[in-house]
């Protein structure tokens, strides 16, 4: 059965709640101080279900029929429209109620302002209290009605008169309602789940319960949720959709959820449901916004409240699109701000966390006195830092916006990838930021995925590459730098769970190159630069530098080897006092056995600085040529593979050995013995046992 979400709107008194009773049967007032004194406070939900047709059953009710309309009732007082905020967000159509004896007034104006903001697609207006009034001034209201809506999206549509308590109308409303629930859209149950809470409350023999409209996507019965913005975790119990229990609800039904191990006190409105690890809160999100003609002007850095779905928080509307030059320089005396009616990019900072994700719209009212004075649509709720006084970043923001507003989901998918640089944007990442599912993405990914080994930099880069990595966008503007990203292809490279725009990926590769020719030039004599050292010098993941690496060394501009890297080709360059420095060093160690004497004492004996004698030193030791076997004790391998050997040949006369014999074969001291025991222990030579070795 298809659920559709109906909302009511219109000034208090017009007969919204009675309206709702005389189509479903169900009061929508519950509280008793509602009751008592007549009028809605918050809001109230009542259902009806109809055929195909919209004909009415004996009660209203067609249980077996093909269209259930779900009925969220808003106060109409102006003291509660921040009630009737919460209960708008996510309908399908609107009832604009208007009563024939009082005609427009002002709650009629405010609500349906926030209608037109919150871009609720459809809807009929019902002209109410039809019983009092004659027909001449029911058509008068009529004329009035038809003005006021002209440009809207009302205009055209039915005008319906109707009375609750003698029931005229009701059928033809009622058949309206169907054809009109036909023609919404079915909302996307196999998107991400969000369920934004409109009322908590304990029921005995269940525990805490939440209602809300969902919607997108589904919830099961004991799946796991989380609760934002807090990060509790918890287990779905029981579900209700209508009223009725269910398995599972499903996106634009009105839900109840019964909710294990939480209390009501740890719940709230204004506060989401949805699956748990998927999504982040913000305190920031960038927004197309748009002021009421007949507001006041919005002034950058002012206080709203900010109203989105069933939450309200205060924010700070810093305006962006007014910042730029051009914007600046008609008006360099007057403060920043946004004129009535006028359309606006800004970024909106918010005194505490919330879940939003692009396309939610939200109402702003002003700080003091709260009225209405505008709405918009997210656009980006994970924005980047943004420094708003650098007027390249702003330009480089403003085009970014408008790309994740009014570009294809592959342009908005690739301007979210490329604005994360060289550290590339991960599938996690784009599913909390975007809310799309996973197979949303895998359809997307063949769009954009580039092949790994056709991005690649021009054969002659090197002969032209500057002192410092070119950045992407800005190379061309550099009138000393080349842009080596002229011709590139657009598109993302896939490293592992990580997108990384093709301009961004060769200026990595630029870095990476660059890094390893400038640790080359500072270490003339030391064969390469550690793969973690390199990692850390760049801060890239690991996956785009593994990337980064493989793509250069299949290219042959690195080479790696062990866990060093260096230009592909290259060997230490020696210098003539360097070189004889060499030859003395690994003749001292060679010459003296296994008596060997202190390092420090053979670097002291040398022509070249300490520096260089260390480097030296260091590659002796990465080639083998030296084994360091202590801090202190230096041994030529020559004199190490002799001692193995003598071990060798001890063990066909005992295989074991203590270190009084050991001494003894080996010709030396306790001093060079008990360090050298230990070195063939650690090469499996031999086994300590006790005071003696046992030879493997």
């Amino acid at each position: 059965m298809k659920s559709v979400i109906v909302g009511t709107a219109g000034h208090i008194d017009h007969g919204k709640t009675a309206l709702v009773k005389a189509l479903t049967g169900i009061d929508a007032d519950r509280l008793a101080e509602e009751k008592r004194r007549g009028i809605t406070i918050d809001l109230g939900f009542a259902h009806l279900e109809l055929p195909e047709s919209g004909a009415p059953g004996p009660a209203g009710n067609s249980p077996g029929g093909g269209i259930r309309l779900g009925f969220v009732d808003v106060p109409g007082h102006e003291r509660f429209v921040r009630n009737m905020l919460a209960g708008v967000g996510g309908i399908d159509l609107v009832l604009l109620v208007i009563a024939a004896d009082e005609s427009i007034k002002p709650q009629t104006r405010e609500h349906f302002d926030i209608c037109r903001m919150l871009n609720i697609p459809r809807g009929l207006t019902v002209l109410t209290k039809t019983d009092l009034v004659d027909s001449d001034t029911l058509e008068v209201v009529r004329l009035e009605v038809e003005d006021f809506l002209r440009g809207s999206f009302l205009e055209g549509a039915p005008i319906l008169a109707a009375s609750s308590l003698t029931g005229q109308g009701l059928d033809g409303l009622r058949r309206e309602l169907a054809a009109m629930a036909r023609a919404v859209p079915d909302r996307n149950a196999h998107a991400v789940f969000r369920l934004p809470i409109d009322r908590v409350f304990s029921m005995k023999g269940f525990g805490t319960v939440v209602t809300g409209t969902l919607i997108s996507g589904g919830v099961r019965k004991e799946e796991e949720i989380e609760v934002f913005p807090t990060g509790k975790r918890l287990r779905v119990r029981g579900i209700q959709v209508h009223g009725a229990a269910a398995e599972e609800a499903r996106a634009g039904q009105r839900t109840a959820l019964n909710l294990a191990a939480a209390t009501t006190e740890e719940l709230a409105r204004g506060m989401t449901l949805a699956p748990p690890g998927v999504f982040s809160v913000t305190t920031r999100a960038d927004a197309q916004i748009r002021l009421l003609p007949g507001a006041r002007p919005l002034r950058d850095r002012s206080r709203v409240h900010f109203h989105c779905y069933t939450a309200e928080v205060i924010a700070e509307v810093v305006l962006l699109s007014s910042r730029r030059p051009a914007a600046q320089s008609e008006a360099a005396e007057s403060p920043l701000q946004l004129a009535p009616g006028g359309t606006a990019w800004a970024q909106l900072r918010f005194r505490e966390p919330l879940l939003l994700l692009p396309g939610d719209r939200f109402i702003l009212r002003q700080f003091s006195p709260v009225v209405t004075v505008g709405g918009g649509v997210v656009v980006d709720a994970a924005p980047l830092p943004l420094r708003i006084s650098r007027h390249d970043e702003l330009e480089m923001r403003l085009a970014q916006l408008t790309r994740l507003a009014e570009g294809s989901r592959a342009e908005q998918w690739m301007t979210r990838i490329a604005r994360r640089g060289e550290r590339g944007l991960s599938l996690a990442e784009a599913l909390a930021e975007t809310g799309w599912t996973r197979q949303d993405l895998a359809e997307l990914l063949p769009s954009i995925r580039a092949p790994l080994e056709q991005v690649k930099l021009p054969a002659n880069w090197q002969r032209s590459v500057p002192k410092t990595p070119p950045v992407p966008g800005k190379a061309a503007k550099t009138a000393a730098a080349p842009d080596f990203f002229a011709g590139v292809q657009p598109g993302a490279v896939r490293l592992g769970d990580i997108l990384v725009e093709n301009t961004n990926f060769l200026s990595s590769q630029i870095r990476m190159w660059l890094t390893v020719a400038a640790f080359h030039k500072a270490n003339p004599l030391v064969a390469g630069i550690g793969k973690e050292e390199l990692r850390e010098k760049l801060d890239l993941p690991a996956e785009v530098f593994t990337g980064a690496l493989e793509a250069l060394v299949r290219d042959k501009r690195l080479q790696v080897s062990a866990e060093q890297v260096s230009e592909a080709g290259r060997g230490v360059v020696m210098k003539d006092d360097e070189a004889d420095s060499k030859r003395r060093i690994e003749a001292a160690f060679a010459g003296a056995g296994l008596k060997v004497p202190a390092l420090k004492e053979v670097l002291a004996g040398l022509t070249v600085d300490r520096s260089r004698a260390q480097q030296i030193v260091t590659l002796l030791l990465r080639d083998r040529t030296l084994i360091k076997v202590t801090d202190d004790l230096v041994f030529h391998r020559s004199a190490l593979e002799q001692l193995r050997q003598l071990v060798a040949e001890y063990k066909k006369s005992s295989p074991k050995i203590d270190v009084g014999k050991f001494k003894d074969l080996a010709g030396i001291t306790r001093k060079y013995a008990i360090p050298l025991l230990e070195y063939l222990d650690r090469e499996r030579v031999t086994r300590r046992q006790g005071d003696e070795r046992i030879i493997l």
